[in-house]
């Protein structure tokens, strides 16, 4: 439940700072009471300034305490500039997240281990008091395959025994018979959205396979996220014999593929091939080419040939899940993990991804400086991508349709047409901009700090950095960017670009079902229809496999699988929904 919270005014700035700048000398007025008078304001000229910190960066002070900035209205673009930069107060007692009745369920139904020391990774217990509860129930089937994989990971997983014995016959180019532990090796591609979605899908993978998830950790990537197994770490050992992602890719001679075509191993009779018959790895190549992911992965018949490998190499750009729904042989299990289907990432992804004390406190901090107290939060994700640019006119237009459409935001009142204090008197709605533009933010900003509301509520408006452009290799700009993400994820509606894994990522953390800005057909310029209703909470896949097996056939899956549509913002992509 999204508790609200009381909007005490913040913690007090140096009075005598502020005596100085004002010219003060004594005289009929005491100065405590005028600073007394202007605490009493500071909240309401806060929230209605909206929030950024300078030049569009995080705060960078002790992840331990949140920020207020005071100046709020000089920190963002257009606005006249500070004599000085604002000053940083911390308010005491406000290391835990600000709701008068913290959520008793930290391990979110049985999802989460309680096996960890929170103090090392204070997101994994504290992210979802941000949150309104989950509106998918966990399957305690589900609950008891994580509890099993992490027994499994922490006998097989780096530094033990029998990972030091399978990296030996790696190493000897041998793939031995009866493995007791086989794994799967994550290598990155793409920005951090892909590479979240791509990690959950890889995961999903190796508990219903049995193997082991191990990640390669690019050094953009490093610090991002905590261990999300107890006991055991899933990050690829630097000395690991076949670390070199540039050898991975769709022309690699140990991909899957083309050991089919040269030979290398057959799938036409799977059960006669011996496993210390084939090569040492196999590398899985998930990458869409011509807008399909390949046909030889999500096959009952190149299943049980992929399953006698020990070691699986896995690169990909997709969010592949939806994929393993159509796989025959994984459907019970599937079903019995997720009777919800649309739930598969919701659950996967809060499972997987905590950020580390440094990244939550960024997010921590801004959370409780500008959105902790407010009656409702909307997000709005825009992301511009080059294959396909739209001039900022153009998607800002779009942006206030869909907006003024569905009602996002209040109404603005006229010119000469007096402001209802009556209806939404006293309530703040918190709009989040996640762009690398700070247009957005100007624009909408300046509307509502301009004109009143018809409902009398205040809308303040917040865009925590401006990147310009994404940086997929620079590891600071991946923590804001994951800042961004649970920021926008702690929202309670969200409007997004098609397309977007950022986006994806955000409302599926949040179980929210966002509003898609739809893109204009490839000769147009401007979409004809502003926005629309996602009916899943769960992210898109791009390009799905032919899946005609070995008749070789093209099947429409959206047209036979009751659980499966076609994507809102990409028609021939597939999602996973619940009926």
């Amino acid at each position: 439940m999204d508790v609200k919270r009381s909007r005490s005014p913040r913690a007090p700035a140096d009075g005598e700072d502020d005596k100085k700048r004002a010219g003060w000398r004594g005289g009929g007025v005491r100065p405590e009471m005028v600073l007394v008078g202007f605490l009493l304001t500071l909240p309401l000229l806060f929230l209605v300034f909206g929030g950024r910190w300078g030049s569009g960066s995080f705060p960078s002070s002790s992840p331990s305490t949140p920020v207020v900035a005071r100046n709020v209205a000089a920190g963002g673009r257009g606005a006249t500039p500070p004599s000085k930069k604002p000053e940083a107060v911390t308010p005491k007692n406000v290391s835990a997240p600000t709701t008068s009745s913290p959520s008793p369920d930290k391990l979110l139904g049985g999802l989460l281990s309680a096996a960890f020391d929170e103090s090392s990774c204070q997101s994994r217990y504290r992210s979802n008091l941000y949150r309104k509860p989950s509106p998918f129930r966990l399957s305690p089937y589900l609950a008891q395959k994580l509890r099993k994989y992490e027994a499994y990971h922490k006998k097989c997983g780096p530094g033990t025994k029998r990972y030091r014995r399978a990296v030996k016959q790696l190493k000897a180019g041998r793939n031995a018979d009866h493995s007791d532990c086989k794994y799967v090796v994550w290598f990155p591609c793409n920005g951090l959205g892909n590479r979240m979605l791509t990690i959950a899908s890889t995961f999903l993978y190796a508990l219903l396979t049995d193997r082991v998830l191990l990640m390669h950790v690019a050094p953009e990537q490093q610090g991002l996220f905590c261990e999300p197994f107890p006991g055991s770490s899933w990050v690829l050992p630097g000395d690991f014999p076949e670390n070199n992602p540039h050898k991975l890719h769709i022309g690699a001679a140990e991909s899957y593929a083309n050991m089919l075509k040269g030979g290398g191993v057959r799938n036409d009779d799977p059960g006669s091939v011996a496993a210390a018959s084939l090569p040492p790895y196999v590398y899985l190549h998930v990458e869409q080419f011509q807008l399909k992911l390949s046909d030889n992965v999500f096959c009952d018949e190149d299943q049980v040939v992929l399953g006698k490998f020990n070691w699986m190499l896995l690169k990909s750009d997709s969010y592949f899940a939806p994929a393993l729904f159509l796989t025959p042989m994984f459907e019970k299990e599937l079903a019995r993990m997720f009777p919800q289907k649309e739930a598969v990432f919701h659950h996967l992804g809060r499972y997987l991804f905590h950020p580390t004390n440094r990244v939550w406190g960024i997010i921590s901090r801004y959370y409780e400086a500008y959105l902790a107290r407010v009656d409702e939060k909307i997000g709005f994700q825009i992301r511009i991508f080059p294959e396909k640019p739209i001039k900022f006119e153009n998607m800002y237009d779009q942006l206030m349709r869909c907006i003024r459409e569905q009602r996002l935001l209040p109404e603005l009142a006229g010119a000469a047409e007096p402001a209802n204090h009556t209806a939404g008197a006293g309530k703040v709605k918190a709009v989040l901009i996640a762009s690398l533009y700070s247009g957005y933010y100007e624009k909408i900003r300046g509307m509502y700090y301009e004109s009143p509301t018809r409902n009398g509520e205040v809308v303040a408006v917040f865009q925590p950095s401006h990147e310009e452009q994404q940086q997929y290799t620079s590891n600071e700009h991946n923590q804001k960017a994951l800042a961004e993400i649970y920021l926008l994820s702690y929202c309670d509606k969200i409007a997004m670009s098609a397309w977007s894994t950022f986006g994806y990522v955000a409302y599926s953390f949040a179980g929210v079902r966002p509003w898609i800005l739809l893109r204009p057909d490839w000769d147009k310029e401007v979409s004809a229809v502003a926005c629309v209703r996602s009916a899943s909470v769960e992210p898109c896949l791009h390009s799905p496999p032919q899946l005609g097996c070995r008749a070789r056939r093209d099947v429409d899956v959206a047209a036979v699988k009751p659980y499966v549509r076609h994507c809102e913002d990409v028609r021939f992509g597939i999602k996973l929904f619940d009926t």
